[in-house]
């Protein structure tokens, strides 16, 4: 909230007041584990006093509320600080309502995920200033609305460079509805930090990346109301705030030591500290924030279906990269909250197609993968677009650990990834995405679509975008005939049979380009009379276990999978888990064995024992043994 008018000095004792009773709460919350990060908590609470009950507009009864201004914890450390509403218990506040004033930060770090109040969990340090960034554009981008974004920073993070990353992010889209606060306390985990408390060089950092700085006393709750208030009015760029802390503020010989981290409080030592704190409080008084200004737009975001029928015939050529970006587009003209993020690579992914189309909701983040992920994150919470992030499929290795973040917050985004497996032609094995599957299917609650042909990845697409859970769609960058009618439906979790009759004697399971080479083996086979079965996964997570199990026993339970990636975490160990219980269903799997050499398509496929001529040879020697 941007006060014209500095608080007076009854307020700023009251802040004062309320930054020890968070102090004293701290104490007694981290004082009974094994471990704490009381230390840290202490060196913010003057920080959070300000900004949750004099700064930050919202409705305390409203967590949910769309017009509520933001705030992520990136430095999840002060987070018992938020368990520590209760402490406020004596004032004529609603225990209730003072938790949800507290617990309404949207980022809290060691897993306090479930709770209403929370919409980004952040774990390591570094990721939550990229969610803020993608909060903030929301805000001044889609919604145009006034309410701001702040993002609480561990001096220790800044050695990150996903935290620079999201720093050139908001100077280059000028996010002035942005504002991040450095906790500048010294010490890291295990010793100071190589730049300790040199206050100027975080200074220069900020301002090199063209944001507004301050450097204030952290301490200072007069200071930080000041700052904070100017800032709101600043125009054109981000603000960044430097405040200078020390660990354990406030507590004798414990005070800016580096030997406290992680270590609970002796009780006999807590109970001195608190009573010398508890003498220091002058008020009993609580301050009630400003209601939000209310002006973000109503959207929907539901129930979005296909407007027009696909128009892609049988055997058109595609690959299954360019009709993502079709659909990508098709999809942005049936609902104006559908954008896309790239990490600079859309004229390969074929995310331009989005852009041309609907330019103002087509976010660029440069070569900044990680910082790509935190973008979506934030542009997701609140259910306040439909974000798919683009990027060749290994690269998002690079940002597995924001992959896993948004796992546990629970957000929906959506990611595609080009370039998978051996399809990118005469490119080298860095580009060839062989160990994706194992990465998105070892994140929990996450959908992995690996359509064949452009029919099934327009629907995996639309699917995506109606799902409340993580997605991933892998795509190809070779050719590929299309096989599905436009009348064809597909939903996840369901299986494809793409060719059967009753004289088959194996199945054989592929997705992507594997599935067109075993049909290509298919047709070779019933030349010489002997018939397969041929079933497309079209996603690999959920698995459809029953249509697997069930064409296997009407095979004889010889099962072949072909993939386009490691053996390890793909298609073929999938399957395996899925069958491991059934008696009499035997899985040979082919998969790539080795790292890959670079070359044509159809050479690399054969080069790695996955062309249809391999598939040809492990169905003849199944079949004779």
């Amino acid at each position: 909230m941007a006060h014209n008018t500095g608080p007076d000095e009854k307020t700023l004792q009251v802040l004062r007041d309320m930054a020890n009773r968070l102090r004293i709460r701290s104490i007694r919350a981290t004082s009974s584990s094994t471990t704490s990060h009381l230390t840290p908590c202490s060196s913010a609470a003057e920080i959070m006093s300000v900004l949750f009950f004099y700064t930050m507009r919202y409705k305390q009864e409203d967590p949910e509320n769309p017009d509520n201004d933001r705030c992520i914890l990136s430095k999840g450390c002060p987070s018992p600080q938020l368990f520590s509403a209760p402490a406020l218990d004596t004032t004529n506040l609603p225990k209730s309502d003072v938790l949800k004033l507290f617990l309404y930060s949207l980022s809290i770090s060691f897993l306090l995920q479930g709770l209403p109040f929370v919409k980004v969990a952040t774990g390591w340090p570094g990721q939550g200033l990229g969610a803020a960034c993608g909060m903030a554009y929301t805000g001044k981008y889609f919604d145009q609305a006034s309410y701001r974004v702040f993002c609480l920073l561990g001096d220790e993070e800044s050695t990150e460079g996903s935290v620079w990353e999201a720093f050139a992010f908001a100077s280059y889209y000028n996010l002035d509805n942005l504002m991040a606060i450095f906790d500048v306390n010294r010490i890291g985990h295990s010793s100071s930090m190589s730049v300790e408390h040199c206050i100027d060089i975080y200074q220069k950092r900020c301002e090199a990346f063209g944001w507004n700085t301050y450097v204030v006393d952290g301490r200072d709750v007069e200071t930080l109301c000041r700052v904070f208030s100017q800032a709101a009015q600043v125009r054109g760029k981000p603000t960044a705030v430097v405040a200078k802390t020390f660990k354990a503020r406030g507590m004798p010989n414990v005070e800016d030591t580096e030997s406290w981290y992680g270590r609970p409080m002796p009780k006999e030592r807590a109970d001195a500290i608190v009573k010398l704190i508890e003498s220091q409080i002058q008020t009993n008084k609580i301050l009630v924030p400003s209601p939000p200004i209310e002006d973000s737009p109503q959207i929907n975001i539901m129930a979005i279906y296909m407007g027009s029928p696909s128009v892609y015939i049988a055997d058109d050529m595609l690959s299954t990269q360019r009709a993502c970006g079709l659909a990508l587009a098709k999809l942005g003209h049936e609902n104006d909250r559908v954008i896309v993020l790239d990490s600079d690579t859309n004229n390969c992914n074929f995310s331009d197609i989005f852009k041309k189309e609907h330019p103002e909701r087509f976010i660029q983040c440069y070569i900044a993968e990680q910082n790509m992920v935190n973008v979506a994150l934030g542009c997701a919470t609140r259910d306040r677009t439909i974000a798919f992030a683009c990027t060749f499929a290994a690269f998002f290795t690079r940002a597995f650990d924001q992959l896993r973040v948004g796992a546990i917050s629970q957000i929906s985004i959506n990611l595609i990834g080009c370039h998978c497996g051996l399809s990118t032609s005469d490119d080298n094995p860095y580009h060839m995405a062989l160990e994706d599957l194992a990465m998105f299917r070892a994140i929990p609650n996450c959908i992995v679509f690996y359509p064949s042909d452009a029919i099934s990845t327009e629907h995996a697409v639309y699917l995506a975008a109606n799902s409340k859970e993580m997605c991933f769609i892998r795509t190809s960058q070779a050719e590929t005939a299309v096989i599905y009618t436009t009348k064809e439906t597909f939903q996840i979790g369901q299986a494809k049979v793409v060719r059967q009759s009753d004289n088959d004697k194996i199945i054989v399971i592929g997705a992507g380009v594997t599935l067109h080479e075993a049909l290509v083996a298919a047709d070779e086979l019933s030349k010489e009379d002997i018939s397969i079965r041929v079933i497309d996964l079209f996603t690999i997570k959920p698995l459809d276990i029953a249509t697997i199990i069930s064409n296997a026993k009407a095979t004889g339970g010889r099962i072949i999978t072909v993939e386009c990636h490691y053996p390890e975490g793909g298609i073929g160990g999938a399957v395996c888990a899925a069958v491991s219980m059934e008696p009499n269903i035997v899985v040979h799997q082919l998969a790539v064995m080795h790292v890959p050499q670079s070359g044509r398509c159809n050479e690399a496929l054969d080069f790695s024992g996955i062309s249809s001529r391999h598939i040809i040879m492990a169905v003849k020697c199944i079949l004779m043994n």
